[in-house]
């Protein structure tokens, strides 16, 4: 058997990190067993699917590296396949029309309340002639669902699973205008699409109760399903925007890398020894489903931004400096400024924002704006220290060895430690009071940038 899954998203908003977990178990699963990943648009919602969700998931899911094997099927374009095998359903006697007008169905549901039942159809019309049928009242197809005995799922995480089928009622498959129901899009595109293996959100278990009764009417052999556990807040109540971020646009707009959020969503609910930081071979070799708990998984942000600074000592240099040059207006000049002092930004870093954030001071032109802590150590004396260091500079071969040594030289000429002359340094070159090493900024900034930056500052009027 050839393992085929399939992520089945509602374009109704951007990707929600949930469901880019869920993406990820879905690729991952099928990449460990040689198979075969799939996307399908469930966009049969027309008042609330729009062209802009389509475009924000399929763009988050690359950016991810989680785009499907073949083109994305869109469940919209099925509806005659749907509406064909509702009515083969009907044919063979597993479904049959209903007449009930909205009013009788509003009046079922009102007396359900009433009585504290749950609100379920009665099955008026399942056994009843349909020469009976009111005029003008277009039917629906529901499916003739057994009344006796179980609905049993073996669940490969939730494990064996039962509900009684008299809970169950005779749901609507396709409605009066010739429309499918989810539940039974759901069952017949699984099943054209050849889907051994169903791995979704746990929310849709009780769906999975009412699918499988529409595989046993058709003689169709179900996949096997598995229901993971939702994310929730560090608090145990569902993700939500108090918590924080929440789609899978705003992790990338706030500055972190796909790499770091896939692991930190494949270790979310998945467990294999003490292993933390895994890249996606690692993913890849080590993934299947008997890792993954029965129990929520908690969202933790702060573990989430370790990780990303993690990743991000890791990645090329080239890379980052691009992910920062697009966050940053900047020139070649000042591109190249970055490229070299990369090795030393990103070991400060966090997160990609951050990275950019501490590279701006490369792509500024002096006079620079002085932060008020910096601004502290640039006092008369230390101003004059830094034009009689100026001219020192301008001798010294601009690489780090040799610019470390002429400041450790001229740090000892006045008796003085190290970081007397390259705390103030640091703030006329860069308007801060933390950077990388100085020598790596100086020879990041060349020594015409590094003798303007002193020059505005000795000409700068002392506040």
């Amino acid at each position: 058997m050839t393992v085929r899954t399939r992520f089945a998203p509602s374009p109704t908003g951007t990707l929600h990190i949930g469901s880019a977990r869920t993406a990820l178990f879905n690729y991952l699963f099928s990449r460990h067993h040689g198979g075969t990943y799939l996307l399908r648009i469930e966009d049969t919602d027309r008042v609330r699917s729009t062209e802009t969700a389509v475009r924000a998931i399929i763009e988050s899911l690359e950016w991810l590296g989680l785009s499907p094997d073949e083109p994305p099927i869109f469940q919209s374009t099925r509806e005659a396949r749907h509406a064909e095998i509702a009515r083969e359903m009907l044919a063979r006697g597993q479904a049959y029309l209903c007449y009930c007008t909205p009013e009788e169905l509003a009046a079922m549901r009102a007396r359900a309340e009433a009585e504290g039942r749950p609100p379920r159809y009665d099955g008026r019309w399942r056994d009843r002639n349909p020469k009976e049928a009111p005029s003008g009242v277009a039917p629906a197809i529901r499916l003739k669902a057994p009344r006796e005995g179980e609905t049993v799922i073996e669940d490969l995480v939730q494990g064996s699973v039962r509900v009684a089928n008299a809970e169950l009622d005779d749901m609507i498959i396709l409605r009066g205008n010739n429309s499918p129901t989810y539940q039974h899009a759901v069952v017949v595109d699984d099943h054209d699409m050849a889907i051994t293996h169903v791995i979704r959100g746990d929310d849709h278990l009780t769906n999975t109760f009412r699918q499988m009764q529409i595989y046993q009417a058709m003689g169709w052999k179900p996949p096997r399903f598995a229901h993971i556990p939702l994310i929730h807040g560090a608090d145990g109540a569902k993700l939500s925007k108090r918590h924080g971020a929440q789609s899978v646009v705003e992790f990338r707009e706030m500055g972190f890398l796909p790499e770091a959020l896939c692991n930190y969503l494949l270790r979310l609910g998945w467990g294999h020894g003490d292993a933390e930081v895994l890249s996606r071979e690692e993913a890849i070799r080590l993934f299947d489903l008997d890792g993954v708990g029965r129990a929520a998984a908690r969202m933790d942000y702060a573990k989430l931004i370790h990780l990303n600074a993690v990743w991000l000592r890791r990645l090329d240099d080239e890379r980052l400096t691009s992910e920062v040059l697009q966050r940053l207006d900047a020139s070649d000049e000042t591109a190249e400024r970055i490229r070299q002092l990369m090795p030393a930004l990103k070991e400060r870093a966090r997160t990609l924002n951050e990275l950019a954030a501490s590279a701006r001071f490369l792509t500024v032109h002096p006079p620079l704006a002085i932060e008020t802590k910096a601004e502290t150590l640039l006092t008369p004396p230390t101003r004059q220290m830094l034009g009689e260091l100026a001219r020192v500079l301008e001798e010294v071969p601009f690489v780090p060895p040799a610019l470390d040594s002429a400041l450790r030289d001229f740090a000892a000429a006045r008796s003085v430690k190290l970081g007397a002359i390259a705390q103030p340094l640091r703030a006329a070159l860069t308007g801060a009071v933390s950077s990388p090493p100085i020598d790596a900024v100086l020879a990041a900034l060349g020594r015409a940038e590094t003798l303007a930056r002193l020059a505005a500052v000795a000409e700068a009027p002392v506040t």
